[in-house]
């Protein structure tokens, strides 16, 4: 029996002499590494806290104590020593365990999370709480170094120093420039500042001098060569300018070092920073040597590291979508490029080779990037500012005041609209169509296709006003791409079938399984439809819409978004503005809920969006008395 099977709970791994820990170590790397080389998943983030994570649950009780895990893609062997071994195979998987923290799969899960830079101001929160309850427990932030790109974090951070909470924030930071440049001095620093005597020493000296006249000019002095010392060295000032007390950095794969230094730590009762030194990928020689690649990964083969290609040769939407904005702006020199640290995700890879001084990339930092990009509008360019749509949420009130209110030619190109599978609810793309369509000055369109993904591009930033293109996550259907791109009449639709019996207005992803549903109709039940591929949500193709409606008595319409503010939404109150409000129409999407994780195909079966759901549901409905 492993070492690892004996550990059901904290309390058991607490019970293991310290000489097994490096084992354990092992072990939760080899269990993390095989699930995530059948399902994929956030390998590289992973296996760099490994160590950290053992020294968390040595030192700490959860569920009594609260560890927030910062986007929590860091949390795996959190989740395999805290009750979920045996379930850990199904990580990310339909019915399976979350491949972030969740509060309803675990009590030792603080806090649901899965954005970026949330951990700090959470943690604040229990912390707050706790002390209005009158409790003693510890409070955690796990926090990455690109999570502190993220504004958020200094929101929390600012607030957390001003409170001066017992709080203990912990920066996992796995760029291994900072171990060369400080060198063996960390160590020195961190036992040093981390002492639990040098602590209470440091507070009864300052009470004291405080309390002298002279004292404030001393204290004052003493500051200035203390932070003189510390910030030729380590990051301590920003930490301290914040309120919080800075130790480190240490050596994140050093379990007797981290387990000491939060022994000590443990004993404080104010806002305190430790900064971690871990390596991302840590253990498994593929993952140290492509961290990026391994960040999030899908299935691969643990031998050599290669990653498992998906089957059929078609380009992505991301792909192309990158390719075709190259195009575009070595022909149009207006043309910039924005990502929120995901250059690859978003493929911008090319664009920031071959137009270097045109590519910004402004970190987790969405927010920022919206009103960047106006300001870069405001000067005559077309920013194109490529995001995931969950992500695009988070700058909500920027769209609105620094880019709708003043018409800005800024052009947001939203990857992984709809279901994006494994990753969940925090990831996948439900509520763009909602969130975007009732903004003024706003246009809005999905493509059935990746060609017609270029022509969009091109339309929206020829536009010279706010526009947006949602896209799914994956391939494409392998459609010829055109040489020439060029612009789409904006609120044209288009007819792609014609029937008698009704007609199906499809948007963007739900084109190609309409036109499917509509075939096994006409096959199975004799019921003809006709099919449009809506193109754009705002504006709507009014003339198309109300000819319809007018040859028919029941209008279908059907998106990979939530019902409620969507594309369906906009041809009822279409519809309703014309006095047409009598009109049959059923509109599929999806429910008022958070959709749960999965593989896409599989998510778009359980929502009735594959073509034989939405033929299913469409009969049902036509046949309704």
């Amino acid at each position: 029996m492993s070492i690892l099977e004996t550990i059901d709970s904290p309390a058991d791994l607490k019970k293991l002499p310290a000489s097994k820990l490096p084992a354990v170590a092992a072990e939760l790397r080899t269990m993390i590494i095989e699930t995530c080389a059948k399902n994929g998943g956030h390998l590289a983030p992973g296996l760099g806290v490994v160590e950290l994570t053992i020294a968390l649950h040595r030192v700490f009780n959860t569920p009594t104590d609260k560890i927030v895990w910062d986007v929590g893609h860091q949390a795996y062997a959190h989740k395999i020593l805290t009750g979920r071994r045996d379930r850990f195979a199904t990580l990310r998987t339909l019915n399976g365990i979350s491949g972030f923290p969740k509060r309803g799969e675990s009590p030792h899960d603080a806090f649901d999370v899965g954005h970026s830079s949330t951990s700090i101001s959470v943690a604040t929160g229990y912390a707050a709480a706790r002390d209005l309850d009158g409790r003693k427990n510890k409070v955690l932030a796990v926090i990455g170094d690109g999570s502190m790109t993220g504004g958020l974090a200094y929101e929390g951070m600012n607030q957390a120093g001003h409170l001066d909470k017992d709080l203990i924030v912990i920066l996992n930071d796995n760029e291994m420039s900072i171990a060369e440049n400080v060198g063996a001095l960390s160590n020195f620093l961190s036992r040093t500042s981390s002492s639990e005597y040098v602590h209470r020493f440091k507070k009864d000296v300052e009470s004291f001098l405080k309390r002298l006249d002279v004292g404030k000019s001393v204290l004052h002095i003493a500051r200035k060569v203390e932070d003189s010392f510390k910030g030729v060295f380590t990051p301590g000032m920003l930490f301290e300018a914040f309120g919080f007390d800075y130790i480190g950095p240490i050596d994140g794969h050093d379990l007797p070092m981290l387990i000491e230094t939060l022994e000590s730590v443990k004993s404080f009762n104010d806002a305190v920073l430790i900064h971690v030194l871990t390596k991302k990928g840590k253990g498994y020689k593929p993952a140290e040597d492509n961290p990026s690649l391994f960040h999030g990964v899908g299935p691969f083969d643990i031998a050599t590291g290669k990653v498992h290609k998906a089957k059929g040769g078609a380009a992505s939407y991301t792909a192309v979508f990158g390719s075709a904005l190259c195009k575009l702006a070595a022909e149009d020199e207006r043309i910039v490029a924005i990502t929120a640290a995901m250059p690859d995700g978003t493929g911008l890879t090319s664009f920031a080779k071959d137009f270097p001084d045109r590519f910004f990339d402004v970190g987790i930092a969405e927010q920022h990037g919206v009103t960047f990009a106006a300001g870069l509008a405001a000067e005559g360019l077309r920013p194109v500012f490529a995001v995931y749509s969950t992500f695009l949420q988070r700058a909500y009130d920027q769209i609105f005041h620094d880019v709708c209110l003043q018409n800005l030619p800024v052009t947001f190109a939203l990857d992984r609209g709809g279901v994006v599978g494994s990753d969940g609810p925090t990831h996948h793309g439900a509520f763009d169509l909602s969130y975007l369509r009732h903004l003024p000055n706003m246009t809005l369109m999905a493509p059935k296709d990746e060609n017609e993904l270029q022509h969009m591009l091109a339309t929206a930033i020829a536009l010279g006003t706010p526009a947006a293109i949602r896209y799914p996550r994956g391939n494409g259907y392998g459609v010829p791409l055109d040489q020439t791109l060029k612009e789409i009449p904006v609120g044209r639709a288009e007819l792609l079938r014609e029937g008698t019996d009704g007609a199906l207005l499809a948007l963007g992803t739900m084109v190609a399984p309409a036109l499917e549903a509509a075939t096994l109709l006409e096959e199975q039940h004799g019921i003809r439809l006709t099919v449009v591929n809506a193109r754009f949500v705002k504006p709507l193709d009014t003339k198309m819409i109300l000819d319809l409606a007018g040859k028919y008595d029941t209008l279908i319409t059907i998106e990979e978004n939530a019902l409620q503010g969507g594309f369906g939404t906009a041809v009822l109150e279409l519809l309703e503005e014309h006095d047409l409000s009598g009109m049959r129409v059923l509109r599929l999407g999806y429910p008022d809920s958070y959709i749960t994780q999965g593989e896409q195909h599989e998510l778009r079966a359980m929502l009735g969006l594959d073509p034989a759901g939405i033929s299913a549901s469409i009969r049902e409905y036509l046949t309704r008395q």
